[in-house]
């Protein structure tokens, strides 16, 4: 199943989540995006939402107004949906209404892979050059021989300490894979002081010393932050 959090208020960007976007709703068209490839649910603290996903054929169900995560308002619509421990869950963020279905394919896919392999989740990244890596909001990966994440950053990491010109980076996509059981394992988690600090809730595993299983992807979408990245994507994409 793929569960869209949809937190209404947001701090840099009041209501981003209802601004038009080519005719609907920002996280209404993000839904659609990805809604031939399994269930969608859109977990949300508005009625407003609510009243919006029914009318355009989406289920959604409410969830609390409290919680400091959308991680960890999946795992509470997972929890009042009753699905299987075992189940796959995909968190699709609301501000992602360009995302490519291949993206989220191959997250789907690579939670497969690896959901006996002691994962506790799955996300993907795709090669952003030196001058977007220089943007905070682009969140860069790294990564071992395995193909897991060691740290994520909005600093500019790796440091390249000779500044090759065509250096190139790991940008993060903010989609990420579970099974039931290992989401509801990462919210029990203690919070780790690094997750405060760069404002990244996906630390919080690699301080626990848990394996994030990473997918390289190619996409041209990006997280609409901003009223400017709203610009951008409507220019890109229109």
């Amino acid at each position: 199943m793929i569960i869209i959090p949809a937190r209404l208020n947001s701090s840099r960007f009041t209501n981003k989540i209802l601004v038009d976007i080519l005719g609907l709703p920002m996280v209404i068209r993000t839904a659609k995006q990805v809604e031939s490839l399994d269930a969608v649910t859109i977990a949300t603290d508005s009625q407003e939402v609510i009243d919006l996903a029914k009318k355009h054929g989406i289920n959604a169900i409410m969830t609390s107004s409290s919680h400091q995560s959308g991680t960890d308002r999946i795992n509470e619509a997972a929890q009042l949906l009753n699905l299987d421990e075992n189940d796959i869950i995909i968190n699709v963020q609301g501000d992602e209404p360009f995302i490519e279905k291949e993206v989220v394919q191959a997250v789907i896919n690579r939670v497969k892979e690896t959901k006996d392999k002691d994962v506790m989740m799955v996300s993907c990244y795709k090669k952003i050059s030196s001058e977007l890596a220089d943007d905070a909001n682009h969140v860069k990966v790294l990564l071992n021989a395995k193909n897991n994440a060691t740290y994520f950053s909005r600093s500019k990491i790796p440091y390249h300490r000779d500044h090759y010109e065509d250096s190139s980076y790991n940008g993060h996509l903010g989609i990420y894979g579970f099974t039931v059981k290992s989401l509801k394992e990462f919210c029990e988690l203690g919070n780790a002081p690094i997750e405060h600090i760069e404002k990244l809730e996906q630390l919080r595993a690699i301080y626990h010393e848990k394996k994030i299983a990473m997918v390289e992807v190619q996409s041209k979408s990006f997280g609409i932050d901003t009223e400017e990245d709203l610009k951008n994507a409507l220019k890109i994409f229109s």
